[in-house]
């Protein structure tokens, strides 16, 4: 089972905004002067044309970043879509696992009742001997036996006749027949009924005898039955077996697709952290850009801002003059004196 890797959380443009941010020296937007300190220079016409430069190549960056940003997205989906699917495909797999298990522990089961039945068989199987040991020391075998010394033929109990004749009645009662094999039929019915009888005559007055065929059909009885369980354990057993390769071979091949999910989801989450340092980076470059260009601008601004100080300057200290020689101002010229610092 593949192991599970999480989507790393995108730090937003914001974040990313203020760490620049902290990095970076703040850069005035007014400089103020004194009316005494010199003039500041304007900037240069080599100055204006990095300004330019600077603002179109921060245009430019600040697309690429974008772009980063969306591809990054992309991949950042992409990823939760393959984590969903490998998170999915291992669930089929613990659950496939889990019936192959209860499949399994049905194979042992029946497997410890074909061997517990095997011996509840041959307890009997060993008793039938031993009644029939006793049968023979009471009644010996009919021979059977060929030249060369075959062994003895399987004799027959009563209740086997017994069921053979039921069974070939009921044959020639219900099966089409044609006349030579119901001729045939009707024959072995007559001869087996002829055995029964004189079996059955064998018996009268021979309670032990009849006891032990009593005893040796009992035994014969449960050892079949015995037997019939071995098979149909066994027979179950067999299947639960097959099912349980057959649940951890499904088991296996989506194991597989999940490792496959997985390499996916590491691949994509791998591209998506380096379309996100990409954009980390070219954000960066941004207020690098952004940095420089203020340097220009504020230049710029400061020297406009002189001028203008020293105009204003110049204007107070004529209406200071005005002012000196007893002539009456208005409230503006007022003003001018007061921020010129006259007042």
């Amino acid at each position: 089972m593949v192991d599970e890797q999480e989507v790393s959380p995108v730090v937003s443009e914001e974040e990313v905004v203020a760490a620049v941010a902290e990095e970076e020296t703040p850069v005035e937007e007014t400089i103020e002067q004194s009316a005494d300190e010199e003039e500041v220079s304007e900037p240069t016409e080599e100055e204006k044309a990095k300004l330019v430069q600077l603002e179109a190549e921060r245009t430019v960056v600040n697309d690429e970043a974008e772009k980063h940003r969306q591809r990054r997205d992309e991949l950042n989906a992409e990823t939760k879509e393959w984590k969903a699917k490998r998170d999915s495909l291992n669930l089929q797999v613990r659950e496939l696992v889990d019936e192959a298990g209860k499949a399994r522990t049905e194979r042992d089961e029946q497997n410890q009742i074909v061997r517990d039945q095997k011996v509840v068989r041959g307890e009997h199987n060993n008793k039938a001997a031993e009644i029939k040991e006793q049968i023979n020391k009471i009644r010996p075998p009919t021979e059977n036996k060929e030249k060369d010394g075959k062994r003895e033929e399987k004799e027959e109990s009563l209740p086997q006749m017994k069921k053979r004749l039921q069974q070939m009645e009921n044959q020639q009662q219900t099966s089409p027949l044609s006349n030579d094999k119901e001729k045939k039929l009707v024959k072995a019915i007559a001869t087996l009924a002829k055995e029964i009888a004189e079996k059955e005559k064998s018996f009268e007055g021979d309670e032990e005898l009849r006891t032990l065929y009593q005893q040796l059909h009992e035994e014969k009885a449960a050892a079949e039955a015995a037997h019939k369980l071995v098979s149909e354990a066994a027979e179950k057993a067999q299947a639960a077996h097959e099912r349980m390769l057959s649940l951890y071979k499904q088991a296996d091949e989506i194991r597989k697709q999940a490792d496959a999910a997985q390499q996916k989801f590491i691949e994509s989450k791998q591209a998506a952290d380096e379309e996100h340092r990409l954009h980390i980076e070219q954000i960066k470059n941004v207020h690098e850009i952004s940095k420089s260009a203020g340097d220009i601008k504020n230049k710029k601004k400061a020297a406009g801002k002189k001028k203008a100080d020293i105009a204003s300057k110049h204007e107070a200290e004529k209406i200071f003059e005005k002012f000196k020689a007893g002539e009456k101002l208005s409230t503006e010229d007022l003003m001018t004196l007061q921020k010129s610092g006259y007042l």
